[in-house]
């Protein structure tokens, strides 16, 4: 099982995502056209049909990116070692996150 895990951990060390992602240009990703006049259109149709869920999860994603390229994410490690004073936030905010995401997908019924 272990021999399982370790080629999925290559291959995704293979692909640089962590990177790519770093170094996406966000002020020319939303000025864009091929991406913005999508992206607009995915939240116009969404709020036509007031899909309120979709709505939220996308701001999440949106959220969660924009905060892991803050100053604060890059101080989480320091010298090799992580400080848990700094990441003690972190797994606070994300298990709030889950839970707003789990009891709007199964909490309540529309």
């Amino acid at each position: 099982m272990n021999d399982f895990f370790a080629k999925i951990l290559d291959w995704f060390e293979s692909t640089h995502l962590q990177e790519q992602v770093k170094d996406v240009d966000v002020s020319g990703l939303f000025t864009n056209p091929w991406f913005l006049v999508p992206f607009i259109l995915v939240v116009g149709y969404l709020l036509y049909k007031q899909g309120w869920k979709d709505l939220i999860v996308i701001s999440i994603f949106i959220a969660v990116w924009w905060v892991s390229g803050t100053e604060y994410m890059d101080t989480l490690i320091v010298n090799g070692e992580l400080q848990i004073n700094k990441i003690l936030p972190v797994l606070f905010g994300g298990a709030t996150v889950l839970g707003v995401v789990i009891y709007m997908f199964f909490g309540r019924s529309d």
